[in-house]
């Protein structure tokens, strides 16, 4: 018997695939739901999972995501897009922000419906992306930054609480430089043509108009004309001019625009007057400069990444359903089974040696506070003697925060991940025993050899020296704030096949780092569990051998050189002292009731002394 009817959520998902498909004017249209990050390639579009849950965050998040990729399918034009294009990444970014803008501040206007919803979804975005956080503009993205104030422009309404914030950081910038070209907006919105020439111009405005490449308004009647044809290859027989082809190409793909020819050739003139403008007063007076673009890595600003679009950082739930992670759990839990004896001893050893060096300190001689009975022979003596009271000091290690870096890549699956997830499970439940706040983190790749990424790379003509070159996922199993019974059920997720792929070991680690120091507590420890040396084969591919592997030791140096949090390591299986100082090898879980103890504890000492002859005596043993 099919069950699949008896989901509450089936329901709602063929109506917002239905409405999808009429929003998008395209009856054939493929949408399916997945946990994957959502998508839109050719007839196929990928909206968020909606669970059993439905609840309003999900709701409201499928739908924005839908309606922001329909109104791209209704009123964009692939043709009119690409002949655009700017050359650079930056300018290309910055184009493609603007676009997508425009997109959704059009559907807006004719169905306002949609900005609700797609507010919705900016909001999640921005939410998923720390941009609430964000206190600079190196870690704001111009190009997002530059669409957001396009559609607040456009549509008027107030943005969300983490894209405000982004956008803020660039606004001042924004409009002194390009203040006079964004007044035109709303004369250029409805028409693709006019506003791909207004996003070229405002990209020269913000100083990037050397990667626009060449403008494809100067070029002749001849070549116009082989572009055209290109671009609209179901009018073979059309002959005509540039302009009557992009129009006709228009119509088709974005609807009911009959003024698109007039209002084209209107912004044709005034375009060609301001460019002339521009570029009299450019040679009179050269713009100032624009703040560089941000490095990919604070560790090393020679490290680059091809491309960021296909990045992902998302939490366990966001990657199966509960009923699948509380499966996976149990299946984990078979694993700790025989086990269960070693956990145990491992735990209360870790606590008393946690508890040991929370040593009690006391201010004596207080006028309150708890009576201290050592000096109570004083008032027997001379009872004019007043009574003494004791205070307690706080300890600094209770104002501490551990976040424990697990590394996802496919060379961990079988014993090795679950040797990694009970590593977790115990530390972070024997942790938060003693009052210590534990986040979890993971990190592997979305795709085996490259994906997304170097799709994009192999259609831009294989560029030399692309840098990283694979999509990254960051996961949270656990944040620190969360307690450990709430969310025991997402350490399962490790034991989910196809989950586990490469690991670009120097970003997660700055990831993490860069999450940690924004923590108010006052002792931060950085714990990561790894088996060896970072490996991505589309990255190694096309770069020198040594480059990620340079970026993990560039990386730890720059967190051991600030001191803001203490760097550590488990090794599972390899022996990870060739990058951590502070670091212990496991090869089994057994060993985690033995010596292995003490070394674990020892990562805690914050005596240098003690922790030196614990991992003296253990690197001997592994000798």
């Amino acid at each position: 018997m099919n069950r699949a009817s008896d989901n509450p959520a089936d329901p709602f998902k063929k109506a917002l695939t239905e409405t999808t498909r009429v929003m998008a004017d395209d009856a054939e249209l493929s949408v399916s739901y997945s946990v994957d990050p959502p998508g839109m390639a050719g007839d196929t579009m990928r909206l968020p999972q909606v669970t059993r849950r439905m609840t309003r965050e999900e709701v409201m998040l499928a739908r924005g995501t839908a309606d922001g990729f329909a109104l791209k399918r209704r009123f964009h034009n692939a043709g009119t897009h690409a002949r655009y294009l700017p050359q650079g990444q930056m300018a290309r970014d910055l184009y493609e922000a603007m676009e997508t803008a425009r997109c959704e501040a059009v559907g807006a206007q004719h169905m306002p419906g949609t900005a609700s919803n797609i507010d919705a979804r900016i909001a999640h975005e921005a939410e998923r992306k720390g941009y609430a956080q964000i206190r600079s503009q190196a870690e704001a993205p111009l190009p997002v930054a530059a669409g957001y104030l396009i559609r607040q422009l456009a549509t008027g309404r107030k943005l969300p609480k983490g894209a405000e914030t982004v956008a803020d950081l660039w606004r001042p910038f924004v409009e002194s430089q390009a203040g006079s070209t964004l007044e035109g907006l709303e004369n250029v919105l409805s028409d693709q043509t006019a506003f791909a020439r207004f996003a070229r111009k405002v990209i020269e405005d913000l100083g990037y108009g050397d990667q626009l490449g060449d403008d494809p308004d100067d070029q002749g009647e001849e070549e116009a004309s082989d572009e055209d044809q290109a671009d609209a290859p179901e009018n073979p027989d059309a002959q005509g001019d540039q302009e009557e082809n992009q129009d006709d190409s228009d119509a088709a793909e974005d609807g009911p625009r009959q003024e698109s020819a007039e209002m084209e050739a209107v912004f044709d003139e005034s375009a060609d007057d301001e460019m002339s403008e521009e570029t009299e007063a450019s040679e009179a007076e050269a713009p100032p400069m624009p703040p560089e673009p941000p490095a990919h890595s604070e560790a090393d600003p020679n490290y680059t990444v091809f491309a960021t679009d296909f990045d992902e950082e998302v939490t366990a739930e966001d990657l199966a359903e509960p009923a699948e992670l509380e499966r996976l759990r149990a299946y984990l839990d078979q694993q700790l089974e025989p086990l269960k004896g070693a956990v145990s001893r491992l735990a209360n050893k870790l606590q008393r040696r946690l508890q040991a060096q929370q040593n009690r300190s006391w201010e004596f001689d207080r006028e309150e506070g708890i009576l201290d009975v050592a000096r109570l022979a004083r008032v027997v003596a001379n009872p004019t003697t007043p009574l003494s009271f004791k205070v307690e000091k706080d300890t600094e290690f209770r104002d501490t925060v551990v976040t424990l870096l697990l590394d996802n890549s496919g060379s961990m699956r079988g014993r090795p991940i679950s040797i990694a997830a009970i590593c977790a499970d115990v530390l972070a439940r024997t942790l938060e025993r003693c009052q210590v706040k534990v986040e979890i983190l993971g990190f592997t790749t979305r795709a085996w050899k490259g994906g997304q990424s170097r799709e994009r790379w192999l259609g831009d003509g294989r560029p030399q020296a692309p840098g990283r070159l694979n999509d990254l996922r960051h996961i949270i199993y656990k944040s620190a704030d969360a307690p450990w019974r709430r969310v025991r059920d997402n350490l399962g997720l490790m034991m989910k096949e196809g989950l586990l792929k490469e690991n670009i070991d120097g970003e997660a680690l700055e990831w993490a780092h860069r999450r940690m120091v924004m923590r108010r507590e006052a002792r931060k420890i950085l714990m990561v569990i790894s088996d060896g040396a970072p490996v991505d084969d589309s990255t190694l591919s096309v770069n020198p051998a040594n480059y990620l592997e340079k970026h993990l030791r560039d990386v730890i140096a720059m967190i051991e050189k600030r001191q803001a949090v203490e760097l550590l390591a488990i090794g599972i299986g390899h022996d990870v002292t060739r990058y951590y100082d502070r670091a212990v090898t496991i090869t089994d879980v057994d060993q985690l009731a033995g010596a292995m103890t003490e070394q674990l504890a020892a990562l805690f000492d914050s005596d240098p002394r003690a922790r030196a002859r614990v991992m003296g005596i253990a690197n001997a043993i592994r000798r």
